[in-house]
């Protein structure tokens, strides 16, 4: 049983890394406009995050071998997710991406309620059909299907179903500490985006790229700050709280990248989509609102 202080920081902490990440998808494309292109120069942050928590993940090897098989999976398949969303940012829209992400509390809460046997709440419930809602405006803004299109919105649906499943085993079987971790998250991103990044695009002449010392300062300044030091903030505080409440916590990130995305890339919202977007952050603050103690039982 947590305390409400633990609680408190863990809540604090998704909602401030929440708002660092919603500026993450400015030095992916940064580093792919100075030649590092397409999924490569994010398989070379996560080198740059695998080496940088290397040290903790060897101090910290004997808790991750007596790990539960599901705890390293599901850490394994958190980093994958985060690859997926990485390269989602690249090849989508950046709002569009997040949002796709953010179906994690959906996941998550089905997830929990009918594998796990966790109860829901009524406020959850109201949240999670604002968020869904919200979902079917922004994808169907066009008139068209609400269904991902193009390989970016495939990407970020993939991301938010992989984080869920994962951050669900990291909840329930996770034993090993942040650091060591974190190492491991980021060598599952690692060996996901290996085997994403020939399919996507051939290896560019890093040698020969006209800014390599640009790339390289970029390249280490995100690996160290979005992942090293936020997945181990994130990690901890996963398995302080249930995994529905973290991805909602983690909205955040959306008006960080809408706003961000509209006035820096000029990635604008049709009306429509305005609307679903505000209906998603709705979810969000429908977290927030008093809860009765009654519960929907299984």
């Amino acid at each position: 049983m947590e305390t409400k202080q633990t609680i408190l920081w863990a809540t604090l902490i998704v909602i401030g890394f929440g708002v660092l990440w919603g500026f993450y998808w400015l030095p992916l494309r940064q580093i792919d406009a100075l030649g590092l292109s397409g999924p490569w120069g994010t398989v070379a942050i996560m080198v740059v995050a695998a080496l940088c928590m290397l040290p903790w993940g060897w101090k910290g090897r004997q808790r991750l071998l007596a790990s539960h098989p599901i705890a390293i999976a599901s850490l394994i398949l958190g980093g994958c997710s985060l690859m997926f969303y990485s390269l989602g940012l690249l090849y989508g829209r950046v709002a569009i991406i997040v949002i796709l992400f953010y179906l994690t509390p959906i996941w998550s809460t089905v997830i929990g309620r009918y594998l796990m046997g966790w109860p829901i709440t009524r406020a959850r419930i109201a949240a999670l059909l604002a968020g869904i809602a919200g979902l079917v405006l922004m994808l169907g803004a066009d008139g068209e299907l609400p269904l991902p299109r193009g390989l970016g919105e495939w990407l970020g649906l993939a991301s938010g179903f992989a984080w869920a499943v994962a951050s669900i085993g990291i909840k329930v079987k996770a034993t090993a500490g942040p650091g060591e971790s974190t190492f491991l998250f980021a060598v599952g991103a690692l060996l996901g985006g290996m085997i994403l990044a020939p399919l996507l695009a051939p290896l560019p002449d890093v040698v020969n790229l006209p800014h390599l010392g640009t790339v390289l300062l970029w390249v280490v300044f995100t690996g160290v700050l979005w992942w090293a030091v936020s997945i181990v903030g994130l990690l901890w505080a996963t398995t302080k709280l249930e995994p529905a409440r973290v991805g909602i916590l983690l909205m955040s990130e959306v008006l960080v990248s809408v706003v961000s995305a509209a006035l820096i890339a000029g990635e604008l919202f049709s009306v429509t989509e305005l609307i679903g977007g505000t209906l998603v952050m709705v979810a969000g603050v429908l977290e927030f609102l008093p809860r009765r103690k009654q519960r929907i039982a299984g």
